[in-house]
């Protein structure tokens, strides 16, 4: 059974900057490296910044210019496939030597679209693919679209089947029932929520998944945003964090961490999910297909 160790890097960003914001990064490739994990995660929408508290000019109804105006500014600090900040992505992971998982505010360049994406990037730099959020949440759906069945995939890093979905659809049973029946065996879980009841979810599926759970959010004060949008938001923290890694039996193992930047560490051990499967497999011998059907839909 094979064992590695995991980061999960809990931080903020500097909203609306993300050449800033990959220098930060830069700043603790070093410090990260130092202990040697397999696998790096930052948080949902990492680059440009999970945008909170910003109406960007809507009511039902109704969008201003100065909203439009905003959102043009968020797409242009949102990352393509293989622009200039892509690359960089590549060649942290390159110099981390570890897999490499990062929010980022994904831009369709052809059509124009926003999506709230995880990326990730093997220990050479190789992209390996992408999931973009199936359904983001509330006013969300205001900036960003909706991915698809064609980017719900898990790698085999060596050290374990790793894979993710991204905060509120952890919540869409049949979202995560799509990562157990690929064998994930280290789930991500990048998010915005810093409340108490993710951490119960959180748990909840260690615990049906049989699996490691990687809970990573970002710290957002007023210190993340430009200085013209400052008197749009609270003076109080936006987002207090919650990072927190969980082990397959539900037990917490590094973390919760609130209100400051951390990167925690943990190691992970295949004996303990197979362990877990002995009692429990919800994509198999707990699982009842001569009662239930299940499928991903793929895009034609």
């Amino acid at each position: 059974m094979k064992k590695s160790k995991v980061a999960v890097v809990q931080a903020q960003p500097f909203l609306f900057d993300t050449g800033r914001t990959i220098k930060k990064m830069w700043d603790l490739v070093g410090q990260i490296k130092a202990e040697s994990p397999g696998l790096v995660l930052f948080p949902e929408a990492f680059l440009p910044g999970y945008p909170r508290g910003l109406s960007f000019g809507a009511v039902v109804g109704n969008r201003t210019e100065e909203g439009r105006k905003l959102f043009a500014r968020y797409y242009e600090q949102s990352i393509a496939e293989h622009d200039d900040n892509f690359k960089e992505l590549q060649e942290m992971a390159k110099s981390l030597e570890a897999n490499l998982a990062v929010g980022v505010v994904e831009k369709e360049t052809i059509s124009g679209t926003l999506y709230c994406s995880i990326f990730y990037f093997g220990a050479d730099g190789h992209f390996l693919g992408k999931h973009r959020k199936l359904k983001p949440t509330g006013s969300e759906r205001l900036i960003w679209g909706e991915g698809d069945g064609s980017t719900m995939p898990v790698f085999d890093g060596g050290f374990g089947v790793f894979g993710g979905l991204i905060c509120w659809e952890n919540y869409m049973p049949l979202a995560r029932m799509a990562m157990y029946q690929q064998g994930i065996q280290i789930y991500l879980a990048p998010t915005a929520d810093c409340r108490d009841t993710w951490q119960n979810t959180l748990r909840h599926i260690a615990v049906e998944g049989r699996c490691y759970v990687l809970g990573c959010n970002q710290l957002i004060t007023s210190d993340a945003y430009p200085e013209d949008l400052r008197i749009q938001v609270s003076d109080t923290p936006m987002c207090t964090g919650g990072s927190v890694i969980i082990a397959p039996g539900g037990e917490v193992v590094a973390g919760p961490v609130f209100g400051k930047e951390e990167i925690l560490y943990a190691e992970t051990d295949l004996e303990e999910v197979a362990k877990g499967k002995y009692e429990m497999d919800v994509a198999g011998h707990y699982n009842r297909p001569d009662v239930f059907s299940f499928k991903v839909n793929l895009p034609e």
